[in-house]
């Protein structure tokens, strides 16, 4: 099975646009009323830091997800969205056999979701983890029911 999130990538592109304009019109809104306001630095760091928070929480959760199961492999790859093709550096990707799945959990945060799956490997089980959060549920049920198949034939296999 093969899925990614690349539908996405134009929501997010606006997300980034309304933020840049949003700063604009704070620029001018500041401008304006700096007269008005007995601390401005103060009332200038409180929305700054706010916008800065919005900000980054944007761009750690808009994220590209790929998850193919084609074959004797999987592989999973998590990459940034924005600036991906020129400068990959929030690239996460990993390629492993099928028969080392052990498991997998889909976690639900407040904004976030992620998978995280448990890869046996020589010595230890490694735990990995990838950003789910622009998948849509359809999809995470679509990978969730091919990953737990898997995981079925390798618990089958192994008794």
């Amino acid at each position: 099975m093969r899925t990614d999130n690349g539908n996405v990538k134009n929501t997010i592109i606006s997300v980034y646009f309304v933020l840049i304009v949003l700063a604009i019109v704070l620029a001018t809104v500041f401008r304006a009323f700096s007269d008005l306001t007995n601390n401005f630095w103060l009332t200038f760091v409180i929305v700054f830091s706010i916008y800065a928070c919005v900000f980054l929480a944007v761009y750690l959760i808009a994220k590209y997800f790929e998850y193919d199961s084609d074959g004797e492999q999987i592989v999973v790859t998590n990459k940034g969205l924005l600036l991906s093709e020129r400068f990959n550096y929030r690239a996460h990707e990993i390629e492993f056999e099928k028969k080392d799945l052990i498991g997998f959990k889909f976690k639900n945060y407040l904004i976030y979701r992620c998978l995280v799956l448990y890869i046996k490997s020589d010595k230890s089980t490694i735990k990995e983890r990838f950003n789910t959060t622009l998948v849509t549920s359809r999809k995470r049920r679509y990978i969730g029911q091919s990953l737990s198949k898997i995981v079925k034939k390798n618990i089958s296999n192994k008794a």
